[in-house]
């Protein structure tokens, strides 16, 4: 919110000044407030393991972070400019394998990955799109520069927080609404459907029967997709309530088979189908996958994308980036350390007080050290872990991410904070609604914002103006 020297940023100047005059009842009152809002929707997730709290309400801090419309236009198009390279790399991996060729991905990397799925190797997808929902994870580390910090090209999730986030806002603090021009977020819903309706394979008819996945109740999002099946107005749907008939999925409904021409899945790779996947699953659809390579049925996201987003390739973004597209990131990357190249792993053991060190498949904010807030057996304990297995982490620098005003039992102090905004990529083009979930470490110091962690969210305000 605030310059080095002290002065408020003009974005911030009307919600300083707001801040400034509220008294401290009034703010805690309305903390209160959001909280019961939030157990009466009924907004949880589950921390598998946990026997203490398997469903818990995310922290949700009442102070909204502020974006310029010019900050976020540069933005919107590095993210656009990273999700198509994303989509050319997957069907490149899956198709012609161009850029193994030229030696700019190692080999190992692709075919070695657990997330590779070889039985889409040769097989093209409705209208050559991959990654069709994808969140990117944002940093920002001074005025002017933010990075990429992870790619999320499987099922990326919490957009239903950025929407109730934005409802409870509205109901809380209307007067401050009154005084900024902020771009809305409400309009997600229509533009995923739209999106999604546009996937349809050409087979389908030309009012496509669009279904929400899910694995059911015991999933830690399943509120996310009860919710978003909601908004959408399109089924929820289980995979008993499926079956494939001649190469064609249908929905088991009151009136009859239903024919389903799009699947906006919420259920990982291996559980899709027990005919090709895991024997064991009893979440998927035999015969889901012989439907989708007759092309009778869009999967949102498409299968095996996972290829493309964990930590080892998105190190070599940069240089994907140059590889299909020709031109220079437009969003930077945190400087990456792959521990598999011999020279990387010397200098990451020998700063490991220093760095952040992640496990190349983790996520959640699992199975990571942050160096400078480390004890030393912790430190010590990813030593043997890295000598043991070096191709399974990176490292990065500690980077100093910019932090955001954070009402906590103290009153108002910074807490970092990152940004996921949501790319949708349809047959018909780009969608990104202004904004995006940002999560907000709600411990001082800490720059994990995983809610599994600790962290909250807060609602991102976009500037319109």
């Amino acid at each position: 919110m605030s310059l080095a020297d002290g002065s408020v940023r003009t974005a911030y100047a009307k919600l300083a000044r707001w801040l400034k005059e509220a008294p401290a009842d009034l703010l805690n009152y309305r903390v209160e407030e959001a909280e019961l809002l939030f157990r009466r929707i009924g907004i949880t997730f589950a921390v598998y393991g946990d026997q203490q709290a398997q469903e818990r309400l995310i922290p949700f801090d009442i102070i909204p972070r502020i974006i310029t419309n010019d900050e976020w236009t540069r933005l919107a198009k590095g993210l656009e400019q990273r999700v198509d390279a994303l989509n050319r790399y997957i069907a490149d991996v899956y198709g012609r394998r161009e850029i193994l060729k030229a030696g700019v991905i190692p080999n190992d990397l692709v075919f070695q990955n657990a997330a590779f799925r070889p039985e889409m190797a040769g097989k093209s997808v409705p209208h050559d799109l991959w990654v069709h929902i994808a969140g990117i994870d944002i940093v920002r580390v001074d005025a002017d520069t933010f990075y990429v910090l992870e790619d999320n090209a499987r099922t990326p999730s919490g957009v239903s927080y950025m929407l109730e986030n934005r409802e409870v806002m509205i109901r809380l603090f209307p007067e401050l609404f009154a005084q900024h021009r902020v771009a809305p977020v409400e309009r997600y819903a229509d533009e995923l459907l739209a999106t999604l309706r546009s996937l349809a394979p050409r087979s389908a008819p030309a009012d496509p029967n669009v279904v929400l996945l899910t694995p059911g109740i015991y999933n830690s999002a399943y509120y996310e997709h009860s919710f978003l099946a909601d908004k959408l107005g399109i089924e929820l749907v289980e995979g008993r309530d499926l079956f494939v008939r001649d190469d064609v999925v249908y929905m088991r409904t009151t009136e009859g088979p239903q024919r389903v021409d799009v699947i906006y899945r919420r259920l990982d790779d291996e559980f899709l189908d027990p005919l090709v996947f895991r024997p064991d699953s009893a979440l998927g659809v035999p015969g889901l996958i012989s439907a989708y390579h007759a092309q009778n049925v869009t999967l949102t996201n498409a299968i095996g994308t996972g290829v493309a987003d964990d930590k080892a390739i998105y190190s070599y973004m940069p240089e994907i980036i140059k590889f299909y597209l020709g031109e220079e990131p437009i969003l930077k990357n945190v400087p990456t350390y792959r521990c598999r190249e011999p020279e990387a792993l010397a200098y990451v053991l020998d700063h490991l007080e220093e760095l952040v060190v992640k496990e190349v498949h983790g996520s959640g904010g699992y199975g990571m050290l942050v160096g400078p807030h480390a004890s030393k057996e912790q430190v010590e304990l990813f030593r043997a872990k890295l000598k043991a297995s070096p191709g399974g982490f990176i490292a990065q620098p500690t980077l100093a991410l910019s932090t955001c005003p954070t009402y906590v039992n103290s009153g108002v102090a910074p807490r970092h904070v990152d940004l996921r905004p949501f790319v949708l990529t349809g047959s018909d083009g780009v969608r990104i609604v202004p904004g995006g979930l940002t999560r907000v470490a709600m411990k001082e110091g800490s720059l994990v914002v995983n809610s599994s962690q600790g962290g909250g969210t807060k609602d991102t305000w976009v500037l319109d103006e």
